[in-house]
């Protein structure tokens, strides 16, 4: 039967240490072998400041939440290490996961009614489930659940996956899965992974071979600027040995390698912030095995030199720093921002798929379905039905599937997943900037082709939503541009040809005039700019200008300049 956990508020909120005499298991739910959980002696270790604050309560956060003030609640969850047993995580996780659940339908009794249609009854089968074929039979961590909470683990994933079916690849998916249940209901750690896979904002599961692939070589690119004397100390006494080897199981360190008690605060801090916790803290474990390496004749390179990636493991389960401490050392890290993190991963997608390499070293990676990059055949009938623009009456129908592929290839290939929609075009909805925005603002990405009179076909793939123009910075300013450097231009015809963001070429600052993607008010509509503007049209979507400019480096995008709209069509992406 479904477990309700009882409401636990006034006991998280009484929690502000650790109580000497409390029950170490007070916080588990019911489908945990608490037995098998242990303290760590880091825990025992004497104080060396004087008194430490009180720990924060479930209330005081909720209230932060609710104001929106994300980065007060980021750092005390950095900062509060609330002990292994603390009831607090019962609210706390299922709350930082609810904001970035995205589907509405998602009420009381959503997931159960799942259930029931998957399996035709709400009572746990005694029978094994078999797993989906995204989840890594090798990888089903189960830590300390018990039989029954392994068969609820098996539901879930289940579930997920008949929810949500563009999921093809996610190994890290059945250990989160595990670690939600040790705090929480059934239900509850459903909705949690829903909003972990659902998030637009941040990036949490990966769910396919090729974003899963993307990860490892960006956390890859990441530890040899980061950590250069443990890459440089590892690439020397293992110079056969290739460092892809050993980062394509970078997340086991943390999920396989790690104490459960340093698993669980790496925890409270990825469920709000999202992978890039994870990221750094494998730049601070291979920081702490290579200084172990030099003291240690434990980790000695004739010790090590033959598998440094299960060697890694191995010293993570005895990892020689508490929690704190290795956060703590986590969040020192400088220069590693946000934006930093998304123009490596962008940039190593770019480089995956234009050389179609979705393989590494020995271990062989199978194409999944979401990296094919086509359109299905039903997309290719809907859009070749719906568009004026890639129908163009000179064109042969092979010349325009061409075209179509063309364009397909040059997306990003988490959105070939989903099904392209025709939000606007000037045939249908008139050419209005004020019915354009309505249509079409709410949208992220947005696919924008421009069909002109002299039968130029040439557009934006626009990264964020045209609403960003309302946004206001903390000062109340609008911001002139907005986006990001998954921005590109096109030209389908006559000349095909793509025009990425300059900085994926490269790491180096290039300064404000190489970022301005998109900019857009009530009379006109840009896309690029810097000494000159790739796409410029008037209010009335009637006329428009190109040039080169320095976000993307590209030519004029039609011979003469100055272009006269025939077309003017928006597609959006359903399910992103």
């Amino acid at each position: 039967m479904p477990y309700h956990r009882a409401d636990t508020s006034a006991q998280a909120d009484k929690l502000s240490g650790i109580v000497e005499e409390s029950d170490l298991y007070e916080g588990f739910a019911p489908h945990v072998e608490t037995s098998e959980i242990k303290t760590l002696d880091f825990y025992n270790l004497p104080k060396q400041t004087g008194k430490e604050p009180a720990l924060r309560s479930f209330t005081e956060i909720q209230q932060l939440l609710q104001q929106n003030k994300k980065r007060d609640v980021k750092n005390i969850l950095r900062e509060n290490s609330w002990p292994i047993n603390s009831p607090i995580r019962s609210q706390l996780w299922p709350a930082l996961c609810a904001q970035h659940l995205t589907k509405q339908n998602m009420l009381d009794g959503f997931y159960w009614e799942m259930v029931h249609q998957v399996f035709g009854t709400t009572e746990l089968s005694e029978k094994p489930i078999m797993l989906p074929a995204f989840v890594d039979a090798t990888h089903c961590l189960p830590y300390h659940l018990t039989s029954t909470g392994r068969a609820v683990a098996d539901r879930i994933v289940n579930v997920l996956g008949y929810d949500c079916p563009d999921i093809t690849y996610s190994p890290v998916l059945y250990p989160i899965t595990s670690l939600l249940l040790h705090f929480m209901s059934e239900e509850e750690a459903y909705l949690c992974l829903a909003g972990l896979v659902g998030s637009k904002e941040k990036t949490f599961i990966n769910q396919t071979k090729l974003q899963h692939e993307v990860t490892w070589k960006t956390v890859m690119q990441i530890a040899k600027k980061h950590t250069k004397s443990a890459i440089a100390y590892f690439q020397r006494i293992c110079p056969g040995q290739k460092l892809e080897r050993v980062f394509m199981d970078w997340c086991w360190w943390i999920l396989a390698g790690l104490p459960f008690q340093h698993l669980v605060r790496i925890m409270d801090c990825y469920f709000h912030e999202g992978i890039k916790v994870l990221y750094r803290v494998a730049l601070v474990i291979l920081n702490l095995f290579h200084k172990e390496c030099q003291s240690n004749n434990e980790w000695s390179p004739d010790n090590i030199k033959n598998d440094i990636g299960n060697a890694l493991i191995k010293f993570c389960k005895k990892i020689p720093v508490s929690p704190a401490k290795l956060l703590h050392a986590a969040f020192s890290i400088r220069g590693l921002s946000t934006q930093y993190i998304s123009r490596i991963f962008i940039k190593t997608e770019m480089l995956l798929k234009s050389r179609s390499a979705l393989n590494s070293g020995s271990k062989q990676l199978i194409k999944s379905r979401s990296s094919d990059n086509l359109p299905t055949s039903q997309s290719q009938v809907n859009i070749q039905m719906m568009s004026h623009t890639l129908t163009i009456r000179e064109l042969h129908s092979e010349s325009c599937r061409n075209l179509l592929f063309t364009l397909w290839s040059w997306l990003p290939v988490r959105i070939t997943m989903y099904q392209p929609v025709l939000l606007y075009t000037t045939e249908e909805h008139g050419c209005s900037l004020t019915t354009f925005y309505v249509r079409v603002e709410q949208h992220e990405p947005t696919l924008l082709m421009i069909k002109t009179c002299n039968n130029e076909v040439f557009g934006a793939y626009c990264s964020s939503r045209w609403f960003e123009r309302n946004v206001k910075d903390d000062k109340g300013q609008r911001q002139a541009y907005f986006g990001t450097g998954e921005t590109f231009l096109f030209s389908l015809y006559p000349e095909r040809a793509k025009y990425p963001w300059v900085g994926i070429e490269g790491d180096r600052d290039l300064g404000h005039s190489s970022e301005l993607f998109m900019a857009a008010d009530s009379k006109m509509i840009t896309i690029g700019g810097g000494e000159g503007q790739a796409i410029w049209m008037d209010e009335n979507i009637r006329f428009g200008k190109t040039d080169g400019c320095k976000t993307f480096n590209n030519p004029p995008l039609c011979p003469s300049g100055d272009f006269e709209i025939r077309v003017l069509e928006v597609y959006g992406f359903v399910g992103v």
